[in-house]
């Protein structure tokens, strides 16, 4: 249709070309057409100079038409910067996402020895007083530990959802909870639906270096706001694609004090010389708050680790999938601009020599 509009309007012109000096204004007022056939690109300077040596009244008509009609001058052109401008967003991102799947690889190793190490410091923890996550009592705190960083899949609502399952549980048992939240995304997920319930937010551990140090300020918290029972929420570490969030019950030395009493874990079981049992139980409490708390950092962080790795590996696969299409699409939109164009050209040639 583009093509036949174009025959029409060279063969309306050149019915006026014969007059020495034509009215440019009655003539344009008698021509219905779109200006952007004339304005398709660099190549309409073969037609202009074709009529240039033909009809130079013509060829200055048609000049005075491109140049009052500028808008349109790249609207053939505005697709393809479109999707070149898509394609080199993608491609940087594509560059980013490389870059920290190779950060959290390099990582992984060291953050795993140090996990599977601090495993061996809760173990004894656990077969001389127990895990006992069921224990009633009058209060409960809840401790999701979190990362302070994004981008690494789903372990941060996975430690979420879980607390919030405890938390349902605690509410029927007519338990008072509060909570002590370790990590700006567990704070950010959590804070609209239970934020009344935080007694302290502790951000900004899990950005450096883990140290038994960090743990134990943070356990020292944990410790002072422990009055009945604990459960520290985390993920454990399973390998570089696997994880599981697990849930480590931490009492307080009163407690654990009913619990020997009652028989429910083996500390009577063994000789002890020195401070009374109450006093004793109550470093033992400390100490396995403290130990806990270093291997539930350690697990989680190289859940972390994990996650972000394989986070990054499906980031870059999706944007190379996207890469290409984006290529095909350019590929095809330029080839098509090109056909078109061409076609246009040669129909206005072949009309010049229809009407010679």
């Amino acid at each position: 249709m583009v093509s036949a509009r174009f025959s029409i309007i060279f063969f309306s012109v050149l019915l006026y070309s014969s007059h020495s000096s034509p009215d440019f204004s009655s003539l344009s007022s008698k021509l219905s057409f779109d200006h952007r056939v004339f304005s398709i690109s660099s190549r309409r300077c073969v037609v202009e100079e074709t009529l240039h040596n033909t009809h130079p009244s013509v060829s200055f008509f048609l000049c005075r038409l491109s140049l009052n009609s500028a808008h349109p001058e790249g609207v053939r052109n505005v697709s393809l910067q479109i999707v070149q401008q898509r394609m080199k967003s993608v491609s940087n991102i594509q560059k980013i996402t490389k870059a920290m799947k190779m950060v959290a690889a390099s990582r992984l190793k060291p953050a795993q020895d140090k996990a599977m190490a601090s495993r061996g410091m809760v173990t004894p923890f656990y077969k001389l007083l127990g895990d006992l996550p069921g224990a009633e009592t009058a209060k409960t705190l809840m401790v999701p530990i979190s990362s302070d960083k994004g981008l690494c899949g789903g372990i941060n609502g996975n430690v979420v959802k879980v607390s919030n399952v405890l938390l349902d549980t605690a509410k029927d048992k007519e338990s008072e909870v509060s909570m002590d939240v370790i990590g700006d995304k567990a704070r950010g997920l959590m804070q609209r639906q239970v934020g009344d319930l935080f007694s302290n937010v502790m951000v900004d551990a899990t950005k450096q270096p883990l140290t038994f140090g960090t743990a134990s300020a943070l356990a020292e918290q944990v410790a002072k706001d422990n009055e009945g029972k604990a459960h520290i929420v985390y993920n454990r570490f399973v390998s570089a694609i696997s994880f599981k969030p697990t849930i480590a019950t931490v009492l307080s030395g009163e407690e654990y004090e009913k619990a020997a009493e009652n028989l429910e874990n083996k500390f009577d079981s063994y000789e002890v010389e020195g401070p009374d049992r109450a006093e004793f139980l109550l470093d033992l409490a400390e100490f396995k708050t403290g130990a806990v708390m270093y291997n539930a950092l350690a697990e989680n962080n190289t859940s972390e680790l994990g996650s972000r790795m394989q986070s990054m590996e499906s980031s870059s696969k999706n944007a190379s999938e996207m890469l290409s299409k984006l290529t095909l699409l350019y590929n095809r939109t330029r080839q098509a601009a090109i056909t078109t164009e061409l076609i246009e050209i040669i129909s206005g040639a072949s009309a010049l020599e229809d009407a010679k």
